[in-house]
């Protein structure tokens, strides 16, 4: 019998400082925090979370959870249902 791991759908989270609220432009990409990779969404949104409320003062401050799997294997999008 082998044991069967869960499959892994990569994610990364990661922020940094804004120049703008409205715009997704970083003011300094040498400061971004990288918070960690994580090996399902569940995972990776919890560290955002965490992290996202540690800098709840900064309104330029945003933090993001990027779907990795998605760029590696682009098949494990979700696919739209037909009618």
């Amino acid at each position: 019998m082998t044991d069967k791991q869960p499959e892994q759908l990569l994610h990364l989270v990661f922020g940094g400082e804004l120049d703008r609220v409205d715009e997704v432009t970083f003011k300094d990409l040498d400061n971004l925090d990288v918070v960690g990779m994580y090996p399902d969404y569940s995972q990776a949104y919890d560290a955002w979370k965490g992290a996202a409320q540690k800098s709840v003062d900064n309104a330029h401050m945003r933090y993001f959870i990027v779907h990795l799997h998605r760029l590696l294997d682009p098949s494990t999008q979700e696919k739209p249902e037909t009618a």
